[in-house]
């Protein structure tokens, strides 16, 4: 059967789309092995480790909250091009740095480049009808393509090169998907729509509803994503090795794409509280995995149940955000959520593990997860 043009029509856009979130989606896909092969390079302990992650979150702040401003005057293959060229050269030169001042700097223009292709998916999924089911494909075919660069990674790269060549891999990696500008639209569909895409960027006309839901999704992102953050740092504790670190690392990337791509198909038919609920318990299973992992096995299945869950409860937020707003404008400022909680997570954790404990954590992610859930029982429904 001939696909019809709007079919096509919605594959490119999902498609472009999806390739230019994967950019910018590296740095806080790979957040965990990069730090801690960070740490092991520079001799960092965890408060400095987690500083850098939150500065690269600072820049991604920065190109979040910026972006809705200029995103529908300017070419977007052009954007793409360029942000891939800033995001890949800013790797290469944190391969070459040896200063810690300067590093941090890098880092932050890392999550500033990525932080347009980031809100570019964002912006080009906007155009779409059903947007909960575009948005998982989106999380899915990144996490998909994130999983293969975590394939090689430890093993092959950071094992025999550390940090250096981790990163100057990473520039490859990201200047390959920056040939997705040919397939990216060169603009908004019409003047008129980018005008009424382009007009409430700022949030300031948002309904009340919809403020509380980027809320909820900041407090069940802060805390998991100070896990995540850390996570690298769980298994070396448990002195898991670099060929089996990658391993756990890939196959939660592609356990997180196939949660995506789950939520995606069956996110509609369910309703927020039970979604909420479904993945406060299978989070907490992973982290009881976790807390009790004395070796490979323990590890990578708390490690891999707590992924699924919490791409899932990506997707189910953005959906809550999505139906809280039926104009649409709520979904721009997914981007700057992420970047806020993605700054906030990292430093938190690394004041919570600076003894080397993990419980507290552990705990803090739990809490992340159990808030947005009790505050689910008692609102009405998006």
């Amino acid at each position: 059967m001939t696909t019809s043009p709007s079919n096509r029509l919605l594959f490119a856009f999902i498609l472009s789309a999806s390739l230019a979130s994967t950019i910018g989606g590296l740095p806080f896909n790979v957040l965990p092995v990069m730090l801690g092969s960070l740490a092991d390079s520079f001799k960092l302990d965890a408060q400095t480790t987690g500083m850098i992650g939150s500065v690269c979150f600072a820049g991604y702040l920065v190109g979040t909250l910026g972006a809705p401003f200029w995103m529908n005057r300017v070419n977007w293959r052009l954007l793409t091009i360029v942000s891939a060229i800033g995001t890949a050269a800013s790797f290469a030169a944190s391969s070459q740095i040896d200063t810690l001042e300067w590093l941090v700097v890098v880092w932050a223009l890392i999550g500033f480049f990525a932080s347009t292709m980031t809100c570019l998916g964002m912006r080009i999924l906007s155009d779409l009808p059903d947007k909960v089911r575009a948005f998982g494909t989106r999380q899915g075919v990144e996490l998909t393509v994130t999983a293969a660069v975590l394939f090689a990674l430890p093993p092959l790269i950071i094992s025999h090169y550390q940090y250096p060549g981790a990163a100057l891999s990473l520039a490859a990696v990201v200047a390959i998907l920056g040939l997705s500008a040919f397939w990216v639209p060169t603009g908004a569909q019409s003047n008129q729509d980018a005008a009424a895409q382009g007009t409430p960027a700022t949030g300031a006309y948002l309904p009340a509803m919809a403020w509380q839901s980027l809320a909820l999704f900041f407090v069940f992102l802060v805390g998991n994503i100070g896990l995540w953050a850390f996570l690298e740092r769980i298994g070396s504790s448990l002195q898991i090795a670099p060929a089996e670190m990658g391993i756990v690392f890939a196959v939660l990337k592609l356990l997180g794409g196939v949660a995506a791509f789950f939520t995606a198909a069956v996110g509609e038919r369910v309703g927020p509280t039970r979604a909420a609920w479904w993945v406060l318990g299978t989070v907490g299973l992973g982290l009881v995995l976790l807390q009790t992992a004395s070796a490979f096995i323990g590890f990578a299945l708390g490690a891999w149940i707590w992924e699924f869950a919490f791409t899932c409860g990506c997707v189910f937020h953005a959906a809550s955000i999505a139906r809280s707003d039926p104009s649409g404008r709520a979904v721009m400022l997914v981007p700057a959520v992420f970047a806020l909680s993605s700054m906030a997570g990292p430093g938190l954790a690394g004041q919570i593990v600076a003894g080397g404990n993990y419980v507290g954590l552990l705990a803090f992610a739990l809490a992340s997860t159990l808030l947005p859930a009790l505050v689910n029982l008692f609102r009405r429904p998006a």
